[in-house]
């Protein structure tokens, strides 16, 4: 029997990754569910005539009461700061971390609706950053133990995809970068799907057909476009980041270069556009009505990548109820890898790695979709930007400097173009930045460039 997903309710909804991923689907969303300001302006706007419940903790009495519907599936992305680096991993100790917890009593509530109407269980969704599986608080094991029905907290070490069969519910999860489906930025991200004991996620997230992880195509760094010149420093770049807008100098992809670019001689931050084109969004999805720069960089870089969601959407919607891929007539794994029975309700399966062999076919479990797809940067890049994305002579050297004080690795080529840069500074600009008094090289105070600047960075 194959699947049919109709209805599909939206929790930490931010900008609705889902609903343009899946607008070519015969799919409606029935509800959101987002607090912060600004996405809520682009839902009212976008989607004015879908309910945004507000707060997820009111959801499950919602759809108990019948005030909302209980859908088909549940797509949700909690909030990932608790367990991403920039959020220093608190964990479920961090509220935000909770929240995934929350989650499953909304997916408890929607299958209480739906049984009671002789409907199949709910079909989950779920999104976070790769880090949620080694937070040392083990918040990935409450999750998964609590949704499977499991009477004991699991505790594990989790592999980048895996396998649960539990009393309650079928859990399958696969790290996949978006690298590797048509936009150039690398972005690693769990995605989860569950359901009810006779749903088979695995048959979603696992694929056959590719034999090796291939390389990421080499592209010219240095390029022009509709008249003008422009240098990038790698052909992808790294994960966006929602502080982007306001800390775009102090992460680890400010010394890669991966964020920046050179146009017409002069360094720049990435623009919205080009955020937007690296997420997979419609050019412009975020431009509302007085709406700010730093908001919209947040809310791109606390979404989903569109191509990722996509591939999965379709592949739900293809789904057909039956036997699991890897288990055969006798309810037996066909392959020998880490499985781990849980007191006799369950089963967990580790699928470390990036291949599985079954009788001989190559399993796919790699970050990589065996049909995969590049793009280049060239295609993301535009002409016309605000000139306040370029980054002054002070900004350059504040890179430079931080980059000497940690000791940190940099892009050569990129050290290049912002020593270049900082050549430009004033005596002035040299003096507030306190090099003179440092370094007492420069004896004498006047407004001229200083030409030799990179010798102020010399040990």
């Amino acid at each position: 029997m194959k699947i049919d997903i109709k209805s599909i309710g939206s929790v930490c909804s931010g900008i609705e990754a889902a609903s343009v991923a899946w607008n070519h689907l015969n799919m409606d969303f029935r509800w959101f569910s987002e607090i912060a300001t600004f996405p809520n302006q682009l839902l009212q706007e976008k989607y004015p005539y879908i309910p945004n419940c507000g707060d997820m903790n009111l959801l499950p009495q919602k759809i108990l009461s019948r005030t909302i519907d209980a859908p088909d599936l549940i797509c949700a992305g909690t909030p990932c700061q608790a367990f991403s680096l920039a959020g220093w991993k608190h964990g479920l100790n961090d509220a935000r971390g909770n929240l995934a917890l929350k989650l499953i009593d909304i997916v408890d509530a929607n299958d209480k609706i739906r049984i009671e109407d002789q409907k199949k269980g709910t079909i989950l969704f779920w999104e976070n950053v790769e880090g949620v599986l080694t937070d040392k608080t083990n918040a990935f094991g409450y999750f998964v133990s609590i949704l499977a029905g499991f009477e004991t907290f699991l505790n594990f070490k989790w592999g980048s995809a895996g396998i649960i069969k539990g009393p309650k519910r079928n859990i399958a999860w696969r790290v996949l970068d978006a690298k590797f489906f048509g936009v150039p930025q690398q972005r690693r991200r769990l995605y989860l799907l569950a359901g009810g004991t006779d749903f088979n996620p695995e048959n979603i997230l696992f694929e056959t057909g590719l034999d090796e992880i291939p390389c990421y195509p080499k592209h010219s760094l240095v390029f022009e476009k509709e008249g003008h010149k422009f240098q990038v420093f790698r052909e992808y770049t790294d994960c966006l980041y929602s502080s982007y807008g306001t800390k775009w100098n102090g992460n680890a992809a400010a010394y890669n270069g991966s964020l920046f670019v050179v146009q017409d001689g002069y360094i720049r931050r990435l623009s919205v556009l080009e955020a937007e084109r690296l997420m997979g969004f419609p050019d412009n999805y975020t431009l509302l009505n007085k709406s700010k720069k730093t908001c919209q960089y947040q809310a791109l870089g606390n979404s989903w990548a569109i191509p990722v969601v996509k591939w999965l959407g379709e592949r739900i919607s293809n789904y057909v109820y039956g036997a699991s891929m890897f288990i055969d007539s006798h309810n037996d794994f066909l392959f020998e890898l880490q499985k781990y029975t849980i007191n006799d309700q369950g089963i967990y399966v580790d699928l470390s790695g990036d291949f599985i062999t079954i009788n001989h076919q190559r399993i796919n479990v790699s970050p990589v979709p065996t049909n995969y797809k590049f793009t280049s940067i060239h295609d993301v890049i535009e002409v016309n930007t605000d000139e306040s994305l370029y980054i002054s002579p002070v900004g350059c050297h504040g890179i430079i400097r931080r980059k000497q004080e940690r000791n940190l690795r940099i892009n050569p080529e990129l050290e290049k173009v912002l020593l270049m840069r900082s050549s430009e500074m004033s005596y002035e600009e040299i003096e507030k930045k306190s090099l003179v008094q440092k370094r007492g090289r420069y004896a004498t105070k006047n407004s001229q460039t200083v030409q030799n600047i990179p010798d102020l960075f010399s040990k």
